[in-house]
């Protein structure tokens, strides 16, 4: 199959409802490639913290020449806050995997986050005005996807749910929509 045959039938605006095994009210995990996905960007967010801070205590370093006390304190600060952030860029992943989940049945969607405070948000197929699907460079890389999901009213106006494979939040995406000629409510 092509990748415009694979396009056409993943993303056909005539298709109302998902495949029968994703709307059958099972509880589903967040796609595994979202933690390698979410280490990456820890690994941008860590370099993009460290270098400047590095780059602090070198410039303080050479101008100051701060007595030996002082620069052994700066050093060790500056590899404590980034190994402390790294350590944890790198373990949270792993935790956010294992307490995220969705559920897709023929009403709605059901999604679960959280770790520490943990939350369930429910969205009523009849509620939803319209959905998207967005990839950043690094979600195409690993073939993942973010739902975004847009209800009327303030609290909850839109729900996002990362860390799909990109077909799946397709599928979803398309199921979520208002049948033909319904509007919704």
């Amino acid at each position: 199959m092509n990748e415009s045959t694979h396009r056409l039938e993943t993303e056909d605006p005539a298709r109302d409802v998902a495949s029968p095994s994703l709307t059958d009210g099972l509880r589903r995990s967040l796609d595994p490639r979202s933690i390698p996905l979410n280490r990456a960007m820890g690994r941008i967010v860590t370099a993009c913290v460290s270098l400047p801070l590095g780059a602090g205590v070198g410039v303080l370093w050479g101008v100051f020449g701060p007595p030996a006390g002082v620069a052994a304190f700066l050093v060790g600060a500056w590899a404590a806050i980034t190994g402390t952030l790294g350590w944890w860029l790198y373990t949270w992943p792993v935790l956010h995997h294992r307490y995220a989940s969705y559920t897709v049945n023929p009403d709605g969607i059901k999604i679960r986050t959280g770790v520490v405070w943990r939350k369930a948000i429910s969205v009523p197929r009849s509620r939803v005005q319209h959905t998207d699907v967005s990839q950043g460079p690094l979600e195409r890389r690993y073939g993942l996807g973010t739902l975004g999901v847009y209800t009327a009213g303030t609290s909850y106006a839109k729900v996002s749910l990362d860390g799909l494979a990109h077909g799946t939040a397709l599928e979803i995406r398309d199921h979520l929509l208002p049948l033909e000629g319904a509007d919704a409510v």
